[in-house]
């Protein structure tokens, strides 16, 4: 049972409430606290502050209305290199594929917490469909300001048996529309690495698993205290992730400790490489770390698609890559392991690529 705001101290179990009992970050915002909780109150080093933000730079925006133009190819491999995040419009992915896969996210979240706990680690019939709260509660000091529901793609059959109803088709939907722009961007990508051709073996390292997430971060008490994401970088190939218009994804700038917003655009997508396809580069593609702020006024909503290698496949840099004598930087490395190792501890910014280095 939910407790009423006067009683909400410290003395009422509050992970119990969220975590163990599916009510999540929704349910403590529903209840109209004044104040946060202390388990989300992030240490002063994880709170974002103006004085590491830059408001005079911003990740390129790609217009892709003009593919497979050379100048389209560079500008997407040069945003890899330098920024490892740009956002792109004029995609081919309808408007209102993106505007339903929105709706059917707050639709999601809009259940009763015993609806949505069905989907639950301790409930769900598979682990290929999760609906949580933060990031890692257990091995979290301090919790994230976020429910999620986690959908790993393995066939539409799975997807119709398993996937909630709330949200099932509109996910769908929203993957695979996505498959042609993703593809264009891997090879684009490729070739800025001399891979001409993507044959069956390099699909699967490049996209063979896909993950679609549905985030929702609740307008919170004391934003400035807490985070909706902590710093990290993702594990994907690539990341094509659709935000709503309440902004609050910061990205940091290649070798520097300064932040950048990434400003939402009606219609646009944003993409990042993730630390696959730098491993797979050989730390050409930059896996940049990135945060999302928590908001005292709005709710917010983001879509993440992750493009990932199999589970079983082995990852390192390419042999195109290294074929004029250029070293390896990683390893080869089972991905399921790297995968297990990030998943295994709290976000903490780039130290899961170390776990790959020679």
């Amino acid at each position: 049972m939910a407790p009423s705001l006067s009683t909400a101290s410290d003395s009422w179990d509050v992970i119990n409430f969220a975590v163990d009992q599916g009510h999540g970050v929704k349910g403590l915002a529903d209840l109209g606290l004044k104040t946060l909780p202390n388990q989300y109150i992030q240490p002063p080093e994880e709170q974002i502050t103006n004085s590491t933000v830059v408001d005079d730079d911003a990740i390129p925006v790609i217009d892709l209305s003009n593919w497979p133009d050379q100048k389209v190819m560079n500008a997407i491999c040069n945003a890899a290199e330098k920024w490892g995040f740009f956002q792109i419009v004029n995609h081919g992915v309808p408007m209102q594929v993106l505007e339903r896969v929105k709706e059917a996210t707050r639709r999601f979240f809009g259940q009763p917490a015993e609806e949505k706990n069905k989907h639950s680690k301790d409930n769900s019939p598979s682990n290929n469909v999760r609906y949580g709260t933060s990031f890692t509660p257990k091995a979290e000091k301090a919790l994230e300001w976020k429910d999620f529901l986690s959908l790993f793609y393995v066939s539409d059959d799975e997807a119709a048996a398993l996937w909630p109803s709330a949200c099932r088709n509109e996910a769908i939907e929203f993957m695979k529309e996505s498959e042609v722009v993703i593809r264009r961007l891997l090879e684009a990508l490729m070739k800025g690495l001399n891979v001409n051709e993507i044959d069956e073996a390099k699909e699967s390292i490049l996209m063979g698993s896909k993950r679609i997430n549905l985030n929702y971060y609740p307008k919170c008490p004391e934003p400035e205290l807490t985070v909706g994401v902590g710093r990290h970088s993702d594990v994907s190939t690539l990341t094509i992730l659709l935000q709503d218009d309440i902004g609050g994804l910061y990205v940091k700038k290649l070798n520097s400790n300064e932040w950048v917003h990434v400003p939402p655009i009606d219609g646009a997508i944003v993409i990042n490489v993730g630390d696959a396809l730098q491993i797979l580069s050989n730390g050409r593609y930059k896996s940049i770390e990135h945060r999302v702020i928590a908001n005292g006024s709005r709710n917010r909503i983001s879509v993440p698609i992750f493009v990932n290698p199999r589970p079983s496949d082995i990852i390192g840099p390419l042999p195109e890559v290294l074929q004029n004598g250029e070293k390896p930087i990683y390893k080869q490395i089972l991905y399921s392991d790297y995968v297990k190792h990030f998943f295994r501890k709290a976000h903490d910014g780039k130290e899961t690529v170390d776990f790959a280095k020679i």
